[in-house]
């Protein structure tokens, strides 16, 4: 499966849409897999649970959502190398208190370079979605300037 990741994350550098998800089920491999090309490219996988959250614990609660996405420019700016960001355990993007996008996020993030990232939702009928309807986190997304890998 690796090989099949590389090969379209090289075809990523001639197309329009430059935002790569890798799709599955919990304990599908989304991790392992986006490890093996980390490893593969000599780079490193920007967790954003653990560097976003460590960067917001430094700003006063009632501000964070002002500074959340800057702060992840920043991030992404320091992973990215060759043009290719790797990114994972997105989980945090999704917290209401940061009032984010997490798709807009990463679709902005797209544009400057290739983005592979792991969804920790799910991919229906050309929806992606994130938690189940009526959870507070909730977000439904066209699949539009997305290219989804699924990973069994």
């Amino acid at each position: 499966m690796i090989e099949a990741l590389e090969r379209v994350v090289d075809d990523l550098a001639v197309v329009n849409s430059k935002l790569l998800l890798l799709i599955g089920a919990p304990n599908s491999g989304k991790s392992d897999l986006l490890r093996q090309l980390a490893g593969r490219r000599k780079l490193h996988i920007l967790n954003i649970g653990a560097a976003l959250g460590r960067e917001l614990l430094t700003i006063p609660s009632p501000r964070r959502h002002l500074q959340a996405a800057d702060l992840l420019k920043g991030l992404a700016d320091e992973f990215s190398r060759e043009g290719l960001l790797l990114m994972d355990n997105l989980e945090l993007l999704f917290d209401q208190e940061l009032k984010l996008s997490p798709l807009d996020l990463l679709r902005r993030h797209s544009q400057a370079r290739r983005v592979v990232a792991a969804w920790p939702g799910t991919l229906t009928d050309n929806r992606l979605s994130y938690a189940t309807t009526g959870h507070p986190e909730y977000q439904d997304y066209s699949c539009d300037g997305v290219v989804p890998f699924r990973v069994n």
